[in-house]
């Protein structure tokens, strides 16, 4: 069963990223773990992109050690993971041309894209014509293809995808979504519709992709009809599925044609096609949050019941609205069946920045009452609220706590806790100042030299 992909439905590139994986794929690049630490840590360190990454490569083999093939693409995956393109390129070059390693057909795919991305696509084109024609596959036409889409070419994608077809390089989705992805981004709508139907007449399968480029575009112009329609099509299908992220996207055109209820059925839907333990993907997006925000203001400005979040199993915190937060969190502890401190943690820090610190102490000792789990970064958030409301004493205290509350790993935060290290010097208190850091050693957030010196300090 197909699915339209959950990936975040308002960034334009984050279908392009996908489909870039699949132009760019290759066997041998199965992991992206170090397969050589040594090597691993010193190209890792090597952090600066206007630095060449050839030395490092070079002293390791003077060292008489070596490296194949297959960790040198691990180590091209990895630095085009981070985004870190130049040493990425260095590598893929090195491997071929101080290695002598033949290059795969997807090594030469992803040397292309390097080539886009560092050099431009004038010289990624110069280096795709240099290349024998036996060399010159589908996956590499492709990442061409991608090239020219990720620089918003139109007629060098165009006058591509003319030529991957003449040597029958479209037979599946996958060119077509591309191709669909540049005329969603330009605006060009008559294109798009024609490819479809082109897609249609040629009988070659749509696939989620597609379907996701499609969606995306209808909501974005408000093509209520044209959205309605494809949601249809797609429930109709029995191998595609609308997955959550889905129903978000079109609850979002149905926002924008103000269309308040079809947005909130959207919304439930989307809640509804999650299982139970997926629900938190719902609370992680953003959009949701943007979306319940909105349908709630403005059945507010049209005096139009707001008696449709619960239904909701995870829904909004709003935070630059205090009331329709209060009231969605309500709603929420009374039906949600399982508990995020996330979503309080939002209304707290909400609180806090207001200067309801009064609000934020009652919550807090609400949910303590009831046995709800709360955990450092609870704490931390109401001791912020303190020090940035003067309330230093209360800090310290609470500062304490979220320490204790605290598990390895956690991040304790710096500034918070030097601004209470600093009153309780200034006050003298120096066997609250000593209590803190002894719990902070005992959780093992500070290295031992470093707590030494804290330790001389406020003596």
């Amino acid at each position: 069963m197909i699915k339209l992909l959950g990936s975040n439905p308002w960034h334009g590139n984050a279908i392009f990223g996908v489909l870039r994986t699949l132009f760019y794929s290759t066997e041998a690049l199965a992991s992206c773990s170090p397969p050589f630490e040594t090597l691993y840590h010193r190209i890792s360190r090597a952090g600066n992109p206007r630095v060449s990454i050839v030395p490092v490569l070079d002293q390791w083999v003077e060292e008489g050690r070596d490296v194949n093939k297959s960790e040198l693409q691990s180590f091209v995956k990895m630095l085009r993971k981070y985004r870190r393109y130049s040493h990425a390129l260095q590598i893929s070059e090195w491997m071929s041309d101080a290695r002598n390693y033949d290059l795969s057909h997807g090594d030469i795919a992803i040397r292309l894209d390097l080539i886009s991305k560092v050099c431009g696509l004038e010289q990624a084109e110069m280096y795709f014509n240099s290349l024998p024609d036996p060399l010159r596959n589908f996956k590499v036409y492709g990442a061409l293809l991608f090239c020219s889409v990720e620089h918003k070419s139109l007629e060098k994608a165009e006058n591509l995808f003319e030529k991957m077809k003449e040597l029958g390089y479209v037979k599946g989705p996958l060119p077509y979504n591309v191709m669909l992805t540049l005329y969603s981004q330009l605006g060009q709508h008559e294109k798009l519709d024609i490819l479809v139907k082109e897609m249609e007449e040629k009988v070659i399968d749509y696939d989620s992709f597609t379907l996701k480029i499609q969606l995306n575009l209808y909501a974005n112009t408000s093509d209520i009809d044209r959205m309605e329609k494809l949601l249809m099509k797609i429930e109709a299908d029995p191998l595609v599925t609308v997955d959550w992220n889905g129903y978000v996207v079109a609850a979002k055109g149905f926002l924008k044609a103000g269309l308040l209820e079809k947005a909130s059925s959207m919304l439930r839907r989307s809640s509804n096609s999650l299982a139970i333990k997926q629900e938190h993907l719902l609370m992680k997006s953003s959009s949701v949050y943007t979306l319940l925000l909105g349908i709630k203001r403005r059945f507010t400005v049209f005096g139009i019941c707001t008696n449709l979040w619960p239904d909701l199993k995870i829904p909004a915190i709003f935070l630059d609205d205090i009331d329709g937060a209060e009231m969605i969190l309500e709603e929420w502890e009374s039906g949600a069946k399982f508990f995020d401190i996330r979503i309080p943690n939002f209304l707290i820090t909400t609180y806090c920045k207001k200067g309801l610190l009064v609000k934020a102490e009652s919550y807090i000792n609400k949910l303590e009452e009831s046995g709800k789990p709360l955990d450092a970064s609870t704490w931390t958030r109401l001791a912020a609220g303190y020090h940035m409301h003067g309330q230093m004493a209360k800090a310290v205290e609470t500062m304490k706590r979220a320490i204790l509350a605290s598990q390895p790993g956690w991040e304790l935060n710096h500034l918070i806790l030097a601004a209470c290290l600093e009153y309780l010097k200034e006050k003298g208190n120096l066997e609250v100042a000593h209590e803190l850091l002894s719990l902070i050693r005992e959780r093992d957030h500070f290295s031992e030299e470093l707590c030494d010196k804290l330790e001389k300090y406020i003596i």
